[in-house]
């Protein structure tokens, strides 16, 4: 394809060097990194110019050529190039108007399977992104390890055995919640080939469930001097630290999961009727009261430190690209800093969940129903709240039998 044959869209590439800079400064790069960012951006674009490649046949191949061109390069000097260019070419290609060309390559049987599946997992079960990456690698491998073991996948011959197979190779040394994971996956993707007439029976019944203890363990918590502890030990002087601190008073306070703060924009503070609008499971809209010390937090941390952004999200990250928090794991890594800060060492993984177990069980000590508590923690079901009646342990002792003395029970 020629210069002649093909129209230049919007101009040369060197056209879109200065608005892909406006663009970067407007995420909040600092003017000291848009300057090397520039120059690989300008120098790219004059090597275009040269090369004669117009936007339209832009691709990767490119890019590639591009950090070869001299042999001598830099240890790493080709890798800090293509971290600039790789941004580059997907805004030339957005704002040019130019696709990424498909792959010609037909998928397998396995991956339309694949792709079907997740097609109903996104339109017909409604759920969400991260509800879907969890399933797919399971589905993924269970597909990939037939056909290379079968030459092929054919679901008029997919039965127990090959479903069987597949589980003992993968239960052997998990965790019981690994475990239980891989069979839900197994049986979800076992009833949707059912449902769409690809299997003549539900081989979703030959998936033995996971054994669950549900009541087995009481949950980490911390008291709510810990908690407090952990509030003062946030240095509330820095821009990075107020933000901190608004994150943990939501998730000590209002009892919120970590999905449902990175979720949490700017419209859903509803300052003039004192309440927040937060995005539940199941997407869910629940309101909930804004306290006075969260509010407070929350306007502090809005007036003074968050930058401007495109982002409608209310805690965006605290480096460019200023942009919303990259999910629930950013805000385990808040909790788990503000954790070591006040010399506090749970002994429980988890983070975030911390504080809404803490909440819970200083609801049910201060004496609050099962109801209320399922309430204020936005539970479905009331069974999801009872594990926390376990932490109520005087009033356990009220209602436990006396041990049987000598002679046995009477």
């Amino acid at each position: 394809m020629t210069v002649d044959t093909v129209p230049v869209l919007r101009g040369e590439v060197d056209a879109y060097v200065e608005p892909f800079l406006e663009h970067l400064r407007s995420v909040g790069y600092a003017k000291r990194t848009l300057c090397g960012k520039r120059r690989t951006a300008e120098s790219f674009a004059r090597w275009t110019g040269r090369q004669h490649v117009v936007v339209a046949d832009l691709n990767e191949s490119h890019l590639a050529a591009f950090v070869k061109r001299s042999g001598q390069q830099l240890k790493g000097g080709a890798a800090q190039e293509l971290a600039v260019l790789r941004p580059f070419l997907d805004y030339v290609r957005a704002e040019a108007g130019v696709t990424t060309a498909l792959s010609p390559t037909p998928l397998s049987v396995a991956g339309q399977i694949e792709q079907r599946y997740r097609d109903y997992l996104r339109t017909e079960r409604g759920l969400t992104e991260r509800s879907v990456c969890v399933y797919l690698p399971l589905v993924h491998d269970f597909l990939t390890e037939w056909e290379a073991k079968a030459g092929g996948v054919s679901t008029q011959r997919l039965d127990a055995l090959i479903v069987k197979d597949f589980l003992l190779d993968r239960v052997g040394d998990r965790s019981s919640e690994s475990c239980r994971l891989v069979s839900t996956a197994m049986r979800s993707l076992l009833r949707f080939l059912h449902l769409r007439g690809e299997t003549t029976i539900d081989l979703s019944l030959c998936v033995p469930t996971v054994r669950r203890y549900r009541g087995a363990a009481v949950h980490a918590y911390l008291s709510p001097q810990e908690v407090e502890r952990v509030l003062a030990a946030t240095d509330c002087s820095s821009a990075r630290g107020r933000r901190d601190y608004a994150v943990l008073l939501l998730l000590a306070r209002l009892g919120l999961r970590a999905g449902e703060i990175v979720t949490l924009e700017l419209g859903d503070i509803r300052w003039r009727a004192g309440e927040i609008m937060v995005r539940g499971k199941g997407r869910v809209l629940d309101r909930l009261p804004l306290l006075a010390d969260v509010g407070e937090a929350l306007a502090i941390y809005l007036r003074e430190d968050r930058v401007a952004s495109a982002s409608r999200r209310v805690f965006l990250r605290m480096l460019a690209p200023r942009v919303g928090l990259g999910g629930p794991a950013a805000v385990g890594h808040i909790v788990r800093k503000a954790l070591t800060r006040a010399a506090l060492r749970p002994s429980s993984r988890v983070a975030a969940h911390l504080f809404r177990h803490s909440l819970a069980t200083r609801m049910i000590r201060a004496g609050a129903s099962i109801t209320e508590i399922a309430e204020v923690l936005r539970h479905r079901a009331q069974s999801t709240t009872q594990i926390y009646a376990k932490v109520a342990f005087e009033d356990l002792r009220g209602v436990a039998r006396p041990w049987p003395g000598r002679g046995g029970a009477l």
